[in-house]
């Protein structure tokens, strides 16, 4: 079958356009990624989706970095869970903030125990948070901030 020049380019002008608006639609500005390592605690990817958010959920903070790097999240929310077992660092969300510094306009969301507050605060020194909450998360204060950010 034989196409004329002005039909195959119109039909790569339509791939083009179909990937570029598929790819960085506006839902994209509204993307959260959660970053759920352990856990315990409620699923909040209804309450993200009803700010208006896509949400996208990764349990392995390698995989949520490379998501991150991929993807350029507008929020996101992680735990902060204290390793002792790093000698240079305090937890794996210390290495997910080396990469989200390179997005000034992400934000980002951390969830902490109270019990582990003091090793939490050598990473609240070096790395500015949009919002932290102690567990339990107190649910009424999450959609407030959330929905201030959508």
């Amino acid at each position: 079958l034989f196409l004329s020049p002005f039909y195959s380019f119109s039909f790569f002008i339509y791939l083009f356009l179909f990937h570029f608006f598929s790819v960085y639609s506006i839902h994209s500005i509204f993307f959260i990624l959660s970053v759920i390592e352990l856990g315990g605690y409620p699923n909040f990817k209804p309450l993200y989706e009803r700010a208006g958010f896509q949400v996208l959920v990764e349990t392995r903070m390698r995989k949520a970095m490379s998501t991150i790097k991929a993807r350029k999240p507008a929020v996101i929310v992680a735990e902060f869970n204290f390793q002792s077992d790093f000698r240079d660092r305090t937890s794996s969300l210390e290495s997910m903030m080396s990469v989200v510094e390179r997005l000034p306009d992400t934000r980002v969301i951390v969830f902490y125990e109270q019990d582990y507050r003091h090793q939490f605060e050598r990473l609240l020194a070096v790395h500015r948070f949009h919002k932290v909450f102690a567990f339990p998360v107190p649910e009424q204060e999450l959609v407030q901030c959330v929905q201030e950010l959508a």
